[in-house]
């Protein structure tokens, strides 16, 4: 086994930690506790202290809630999200409240992966999503029939 699978396998484990689902580690988020999400789960968006956002139950801040690409949620309102030029100044809204959570630029280990894919095709990097914007976990992905369904919901163990 290679350095680097030895390492991910090392981080998959936890360090030691509460043992966690391979398919929910993230190595920004190694240090944070998590759970899987369940359908029904109410979700806000949160800032972990680790330079990526992710989503948080709102009666325990401190957990990560892993959520599997394919997962279907629904928002409280449009979702509001940093302008996406960095001469802009103003906050832009996603005229859309449903979104299916999807991982982006697989290939590329030195960008963040998590996005949300909304009805009209629009990607937006769940980091750009400003925190505290409250979502519900309407349905989770089917389980996968086939090697390529699994490797399509299995998330990427680095994000940027």
């Amino acid at each position: 086994m290679g350095a680097l699978a030895q390492f991910l396998l090392f981080v998959g484990r936890g360090w030691g930690q509460q043992r966690r689902s391979s398919a929910c580690v993230i190595i920004s988020l190694h240090n944070v506790k998590s759970r899987p999400a369940k359908v029904g789960d109410k979700l806000t968006t949160h800032h972990f202290n680790t330079g990526t956002r992710g989503f948080a139950a709102p009666e325990d801040a401190n957990t990560a809630v892993c959520v599997l690409p394919g997962t279907e949620l629904a928002f409280a309102k449009e979702v509001g999200c940093r302008p996406r030029s960095l001469l802009g100044w103003k906050a832009r809204t996603v005229n859309h409240t449903t979104a299916i959570f999807r991982q982006i630029n697989k290939d590329d280990p030195r960008t963040h992966h998590d996005a949300l894919e909304f009805p009209d095709g629009q990607m937006v990097l769940l980091t750009d999503v400003f925190e505290g914007q409250e979502a519900t976990v309407l349905q989770l992905p089917a389980q996968p029939a086939t090697a390529a369904e699994a490797a399509a919901q299995e998330r990427i163990a680095l994000v940027g």
